[in-house]
């Protein structure tokens, strides 16, 4: 029921091919309330024909009452204000789809830069709230310019030479030994959003070996 998964908020829509690719190839598509609009404004360019996402969940509060009741067969509405609509949205699609591979995050970018940085953090909460990894299940957030996605734990990654690759974290006390990347991050004290930013793989498979588990961010331009 699940496989690939969608999830469009109401930031910027995606102008490139890419992001739209996975939106038209997706299993099950569900939008963030005000990203309601967007897709149906964007569907026909990317499918060939109008249709709708699956579910449209979030609070609601950026819908008109007449696109409510239009579309009320679809809409999941989510009352509580302690998440913002990514989070109800991702969060229904784990307790309501089975069969979930990869939830893909797009839109939550390139408007406000308060919700492109909290929308963007949470991935880091998602990780660290469900153990996604048991469940089999990759979470990334992609954008018209790159791929975004937590890490909790050592991994290896195929990249491609030359790609554009930063590392976020907030845990003071991580440390990232890598392997792939122009410059070493072994000794970086994750103390600020810059400390690991701007590299560039110089293998076409990176490694990052954690000195416990953790969370952290690895975002590709």
């Amino acid at each position: 029921m699940g496989g690939e998964v969608v999830i469009i908020c109401d930031g910027a829509f995606p102008k490139t091919e890419y992001p739209r690719y996975l939106i038209r190839s997706a299993d099950y598509i569900i939008c963030c309330d005000g990203a309601l609009r967007k897709f149906i404004r964007n569907s026909k360019a990317i499918f060939g024909n109008d249709r709708l996402p699956d579910k449209v969940v979030g609070d609601m509060d950026s819908l008109s009452a007449s696109l409510k009741t239009k579309f009320s067969d679809i809409i999941v509405q989510i009352d509580e204000q302690e998440h913002n609509d990514q989070t109800k949205a991702f969060k229904w699609a784990l307790e309501n789809l089975s069969g979930i591979s990869t939830i893909t995050i797009i839109g939550a970018t390139g408007q406000r830069e308060d919700h492109t940085i909290g929308n963007i953090s949470l991935l880091m909460e998602y990780a660290r709230t469900y153990d996604l990894e048991a469940m089999e299940i990759q979470l990334q957030m992609i954008t018209d310019h790159g791929v975004i996605f937590p890490v909790t734990d050592t991994l290896e990654f195929d990249c491609g030479i030359g790609r554009q690759i930063s590392i976020f974290s907030p845990d003071t006390s991580l440390k990232i030994k890598s392997s792939g990347l122009a410059w070493k991050t072994d000794e970086v004290v994750f103390d600020n959003w810059w400390k690991a930013t701007l590299n560039r793989a110089t293998q076409d498979r990176v490694r990052l070996e954690f000195s416990h588990r953790s969370i952290a961010l690895v975002m590709m331009n």
